[in-house]
């Protein structure tokens, strides 16, 4: 037989009123009764009405994890920070990986309403330019990670200095002798790849290279499409010694061809990526990345989120995290009369 609220109150001798209260953590029940309550709780089995409780509380306790590939390992790094933080606050998480792909994200948003969440954390798919409908009649705060757009809800950013960390790793790579640098980016609807492929343009131009200097590709977040672009370059006799790549997965697809063509990383290429993710360090030769304190990037949105949930913060806020040059030995020093141009 289901052990009941009113069971419990019976038991203990006190009202269901205060039986509510302990479950919900209100503050005036004395530590003694709060004790002896949860004693008889626990002896007897008895799991709270979640859904009832969030009836009356107006919360569920749940936050919604929107994110578009939990293939690329920047994403469960995140995910792993922002789960710390919420376990911490006593709260759940939903997990809901999209694939990149509108409709998906469309489908999560709809689902996340539905379950009633407090607040929905929010990275973009690379293609999405626009907010949602769905949204826009709700009062779920949403916190944006990573990809900045614009749409109702927004309570919040937690994004990084994109620009900056991709004008570092293109001066590095002309500091150490490399002339000819193709950008290898992701999609350039999202503005991370815009900030990068502005970042690259710019350390260029700062270093007395032509407009006509820069080369730009644009594919996807992933180490097929490093793979294919360095082979439409070579196809193509397109020159260059260095590539600057939009993520770590991309830079890894570009190595992996590079070797099958004998050509040699860094005496003949240089490549630097973007993220640092765990296989940054692990490839031959270690990859030249930019880190993103991804880990942190989670952590801080939850605890944003809360500022809101607590009604701690009132205004909108947005946070820059910095970047930083990790170098290693896919940029290693070249010889002073200049990297082999290949074409």
């Amino acid at each position: 037989m289901k052990v009941t609220i009113k069971d419990i109150a019976n038991l203990a001798g006190v009202s269901t009123a205060t039986v509510s209260k302990i479950i919900n953590n209100k503050d005036d029940i004395s530590e003694v009764t709060r004790g002896k309550v949860k004693k008889i709780m626990k002896e007897n089995n008895y799991v709270p009405n979640v859904v009832a409780r969030s009836l009356v509380t107006k919360k569920t306790n749940t936050i919604g994890l929107v994110i578009p590939d939990i293939r690329n390992p920047f994403f469960p790094e995140l995910a792993r920070g922002a789960e710390d933080r919420a376990n911490e606050e006593g709260y759940n998480i939903i997990f809901c990986n999209t694939d990149d792909v509108l409709v998906k994200e469309e489908k999560y948003v709809d689902m996340l309403i539905e379950k009633m969440v407090d607040g929905i954390i929010f990275t973009a798919s690379a293609k999405r330019t626009t907010g949602f409908t769905n949204l826009q009649n709700t009062s779920i705060p949403i916190i944006l990670l990573d990809r900045d757009i614009e749409f109702a809800g927004v309570k919040g950013k937690i994004t990084v200095n994109n620009f900056q960390g991709a004008y570092n790793g293109v001066k590095h790579l002309i500091s150490v002798g490399y002339k000819k640098i193709v950008f290898v980016s992701g999609s350039l609807l999202s503005k991370p790849g815009l900030d990068r492929c502005e970042g690259y343009k710019k350390a260029l131009n700062d270093h007395g290279f032509a407009n006509d200097d820069a080369i730009i590709l644009e594919g996807e977040y992933k180490s097929e499409w490093g793979y294919q672009a360095v082979k439409y370059l070579m196809q193509n006799n397109k020159k260059f010694d260095a590539l600057f790549c939009g993520d770590d997965l991309i830079a890894i697809g570009a190595m992996k061809l590079l070797k099958e063509e004998g050509i040699k990383i860094p005496n003949d290429v240089g490549i630097v990526g973007f993220d640092d993710i765990y296989l940054a360090s692990l490839v031959d030769p270690e990859l030249t990345t930019i880190r993103q304190p991804n880990y942190e990037m989670g952590y801080q949105a939850v605890g944003m989120l809360m500022g809101i949930l607590k009604n701690k913060m009132t205004k909108n806020q947005e946070i820059v995290l910095d970047t930083s040059l990790i170098i290693r030995k896919s940029t290693s020093k070249i010889k002073s009369k200049g990297a082999k141009t290949l074409s």
